[in-house]
């Protein structure tokens, strides 16, 4: 039986072809992306490693305990203790560092890759006596001396088109620098490498603006030749004040940012994954199909096996060991892709700016065995049924004549009740699920909760919608089929014959749509749901704003010059300069976000829509709430309410004089401005600043003067209401990427499938396509009927997965209203269409090969081919 599976897949190999290329799909996918976070993860853990070669110990300040404000001005690490470190036996050398953050302006005046936490480092450049700093290597120029000069790296220096000399523009945590660029430096920091930009200052200003005079974020020691890093560090303890310092060695640092490095380079692998998951899935059913129509064609042989002496379980063993064979071979072909495919993922997910350490690629055994586990475990899966199909086979079906197809012998063997049996028992389990999985939706359509159970519950109907309509596609393609043969019967007699052909199976045709249906299914879906949130984002972000310009922070931790609102004010073409003050109100209900605005100026920048009171009320002691919040805690206006803003200790009462309707803008709570902002976690700061400019002033001038005004400080954002709406556009990227994602994956299997099925069907129709011939049809005619077959099927499959993609979009949108305000189902008409359009196109490009094989068959030899 071994000889026979290896004779079996030489024969068959044309046809075999496109299965191991659905699956090598599906391996690669997850070989490549397996290999690709090993390899991320390694090249992180080997740049981290040198950003502590040659540091044997780490001295840091303590985290103060809990609920005591973190200040690095009163850090015990000053020179005092450095010297003392320095006198400790087995130290060699004592390198102290002043670690902060910088946000630079590019040459053209652009914040550069600002937004980014952790991405814009700052730090002393501290020379040994050599007069260097290793951990900084000049390229270009000298170190700074002195509170006017700045050094970068070489990546900073290229992304902002900056040159030595050049005056360059910076902010930390407070007003506009500018500094003198003297010199260009190298840097092996993961965090400067994989995007970020290096700032570097002498120590003495370094101290000032991260630290105090004489202080420093940490002290790195090396270690005398023969003193182990541990034995070291215990030493340093000994020395160290218990309660606010602490000393660890370079490999613990190393090794405690491995692991966070490990935690965020497993979130490279589920974008990935999720196709290969998708793609393996889909590829099941052309398996399924592919093994189904060999074992329909290879009946008589397999009936002579039986009528030889092979028992079933050798027939059934003999397919399944064909799959294994496909299995492997599409295991090792999808592993070579794979690793092209980790390759290039670097490139793809670094976006932005940012880049991913680079590395050679690492080939872990999870890698190998799950290449191989997945590619043989699939296909031999997705073979087990056509495989007791094969060992059914009786031995009296080998003495079928040529001329009867296999689908006849089958007929006359089995009775037409055991089949119409079969085929009510999966009709009643696909509308049990289909039921089952539309109630299970349904009962969704009431919760505004997006929480995670919600999500599983969406999910989980959403799969038996899926199952359902798999279930019952063979009994669905007679009816759809005939419908939509009304259109391809205008094209006459090929169109008549393309529709027939395709139901003259119709388990074969659902099995070939079963691809596109379940791609396209998950394609509407997603594109349903991310165009209704984009939409509402998009409604959402200029929502309730009466501003013209929205001035706002790039950082919680951050705030506005109030100095800096007075010059907006003043700045020409600006009618109100509103200030607003975010900050946290805590009631006995839970946490809320409070807007302490202007009562005077706030009516023009915010388009507040009271349901009773006004914000002419707002002062001290007074606020007013959003229509969802009044509702929640049961307020009215001129009800009570106890609750405390920001930092403050102690709740306060607070008088409601209005409720209005929510208002992204505006937020939970409104309050005077002068009341909030003497809570605030930032006293006296401002968050925003909403411009309101004099008539139609929105331009590239008024906002450059904007800029201006507030000292062209990277840490700002100035944005028009167009700008916020495609910020909030923007967060829908990762949706859309998918949803491109899953279709390319759907078309390209869909694909195989389609060229698969219709090379089968066209070697078992070869007598009929001569008879055609021999009758008068032309290669033209043969080409266009097999084009039109395949068509036929592509529109039943998408057709199917339309309805069932749409349906569970309304149904799970409502978790969405939840989740986004304003939230209302919309179609988007232009992917829709792209999707119906794809579909067809896909089939018709895929049926080349196979109508070009029919027309090719001479009437003759075909008529004649037993």
């Amino acid at each position: 039986m071994l000889r026979t599976a290896l004779r079996n897949l030489l024969a068959h190999k044309a046809r075999q072809l496109m299965t191991v290329l659905a699956v090598c799909l599906g391996v690669a996918f997850v070989c490549g992306t397996l290999v690709f976070a090993d390899s991320t993860a390694a090249a992180h853990r080997a740049a981290v490693s040198k950003n502590f070669t040659g540091i044997a110990v780490t001295v840091t300040a303590k985290e103060p305990p809990p609920g005591a404000p973190a200040d690095p001005r009163t850090s015990v690490l000053d020179d005092t203790l450095a010297r003392k470190l320095a006198e400790v036996p087995g130290v060699a050398a004592v390198r102290p560092s002043v670690d902060g953050s910088a946000t630079f302006n590019a040459a053209d005046g652009t914040p550069l890759r600002a937004g980014k936490p952790g991405a814009n480092l700052a730090a002393a450049y501290v020379p040994g006596t050599d007069g260097k700093d290793d951990r900084y290597p000049l390229a270009e120029g000298r170190a700074p001396t002195n509170s006017g000069e700045l050094a970068v790296d070489t990546g900073t220096a290229h992304a902002g088109h900056f040159h030595l000399g050049d005056t360059i523009t910076l902010a930390t945590d407070g007003p506009v620098m500018t500094k003198r660029l003297v010199g260009i430096v190298t840097t092996t920091e993961s965090r400067v490498t994989a995007g970020g930009t290096l700032a570097l200052f002498d120590k003495a200003t370094a101290q000032e603006l991260f630290a105090s005079p004489g202080t420093y974020s940490g002290l790195d020691l090396s270690a005398a030749p023969g003193i182990a890093p541990s034995e070291l560090a215990a030493r340093v303890t000994d020395v160290l004040p218990a309660d606010r310092a602490e000393a660890t060695t370079g490999a613990a640092r190393a090794a405690q940012q491995a692991v966070l490095v490990d935690t965020l380079t497993r979130g490279y692998e589920k974008l990935p994954l999720l196709f290969a998951g998708i793609s393996l899935f889909i590829g099941s059913f052309l398996i399924v199909n592919t093994f189904t129509m060999l074992v329909t064609r290879r009946s008589r042989e397999i009936a002579l096996l039986r009528a030889i002496g092979a028992s079933r379980r050798q027939v059934s063993r003999s397919v399944l060991l064909e799959a294994l064979l496909v299995g492997l071979v599409a295991s090792a072909a999808g592993f070579l892709v794979g690793l092209g495919i980790a390759a290039v993922l670097p490139d793809l997910l670094g976006t932005d700016g940012s880049t991913l350490p680079r590395g050679p690629l690492v080939i872990g055994p999870r890698s190998v065995v799950a290449a191989l586990g997945v590619g043989v475990g699939v296909t031999v899966l997705a073979a087990w049924l056509p495989s007791r199909r094969a060992a059914k086979v009786a031995p009296v079906e080998a003495m079928r004549t040529a001329g009867q197809s296999p689908s006849a012998s089958r007929s006359s063997q089995s009775s037409w009740f055991s089949r119409f049996s079969r085929s009510r028992i999966r009709g009643a389990a696909g509308l049990a699920l289909l039921l089952l999985g539309v109630g299970w939706l349904v009962s969704l359509t009431g919760a505004k909760d997006a929480s995670e159970e919600n999500l599983q519950k969406a999910m989980l109907g959403c799969a038996l919608l899926i199952t359902a309509l798999i279930m019952l596609a063979p009994l669905l393609a007679v009816p759809v089929i005939r419908l939509t043969g009304r259109l391809t019967g205008r094209l006459g007699i090929t169109g008549h014959l393309a529709r027939e052909n395709a139901l003259r199976d119709p388990r074969r045709t659902a099995a070939t749509a079963a691809t596109l249906m379940i791609s396209t299914a998950l394609v509407a879906g997603l594109a349903v749901i991310g165009h209704s949130t984009g939409r509402a984002l998009d409604h959402q972000a200029a929502a309730g704003l009466g501003a013209d310009y929205v001035i706002s922070t790039r950082s919680t931790m951050t705030g506005i010059d109030p100095d800096a609102v007075r010059r907006v004010a003043d700045t020409a073409a600006v009618a109100t300069a509103s200030a607003v003050t975010d900050s946290t109100l805590f009631t006995g209900g839970g946490v809320r976000e409070i807007s302490g605005v202007d009562p005077d100026t706030v009516n023009a920048v915010m388009k507040l829509d009271f349901v009773s009171g006004s914000a002419e009320g707002l002062g001290p002691g007074r606020i007013a709430l959003s229509r969802t919040m009044a509702r929640e805690h049961g307020l009215t206006t001129g009800s009570r309410l106890d609750a405390r803003i920001g930092r403050s200790h102690e709740p306060e009462q607070y008088t409601v004089v209005g409720v209005y309707k929510d208002n992204p803008v505006a937020r939970d709570v409104l309050g005077a401005r002068t009341d909030v902002a003497k809570h605030s976690f930032l006293p006296d700061s401002v968050q925003r600043i909403l411009v309101r400019t004099d008539g139609d002033a929105v331009s590239k001038t008024t906002e450059r003067r904007l800029r201006t005004a507030v000292g062209n400080s990277p840490l700002l954002k100035v944005q028009d209401r167009a700008q916020l709406v495609r910020e909030a556009a923007g967060t829908m990227s990762d949706l859309l990427n998918v949803m491109y994602g899953l279709l390319a994956i759907g078309l390209v299997t869909s694909a195989l499938g389609i060229v698969n099925t219709l090379a089968m069907s066209v070697a078992e129709r070869t007598r009929e396509i001569g008879a055609l011939r021999a009758l008068g049809m032309d290669r033209a005619g043969i080409r266009r009927m097999i084009r039109v077959e395949a068509v036929t099927v592509a529109a039943f499959g998408t057709l199917l997965g339309l309805a069932g993609g749409l349906f569970a979009a309304w149904a799970v949108g409502s978790l969405a209203n939840g989740a986004v305000e304003q939230y209302s189902l919309t179609l988007p008409w232009g992917t829709l269409l792209l999707t119906c359009l794809l579909s067809p196109t896909t089939a018709a490009l895929a049926a080349t090969l196979p109508a070009h094989r029919a027309a090719a068959l001479s009437p003759l030899k075909a008529v004649a081919e037993t």
